[in-house]
């Protein structure tokens, strides 16, 4: 089992394209982006995002990666 802050909150799967929100919270790109595409909140919260501008979450993305590799 995946570390759980490797699991998408949305999509409840393992992310491969983590971005960070405004709620501080990380999600896999293309479900953040599905959900803002219709709603200005945060999936996590309910509350208002302040932007929707969302940032790479690199290091999780390289944790998860070498999580991975070393289950392979």
């Amino acid at each position: 089992e995946p570390p759980a802050d490797f699991i998408c909150p949305i999509t409840t799967e393992l992310m491969s394209d983590p971005v960070m929100a405004a709620d501080g919270h990380s999600y896999e790109r293309s479900a953040i982006e599905r959900w803002l595409a219709t709603k200005s909140t945060s999936p996590m919260t309910g509350e208002a995002l302040v932007h929707t501008f969302l940032a790479p979450n690199h290091t999780l993305r390289r944790m998860v990666r070498e999580w991975q590799q070393a289950r392979a």
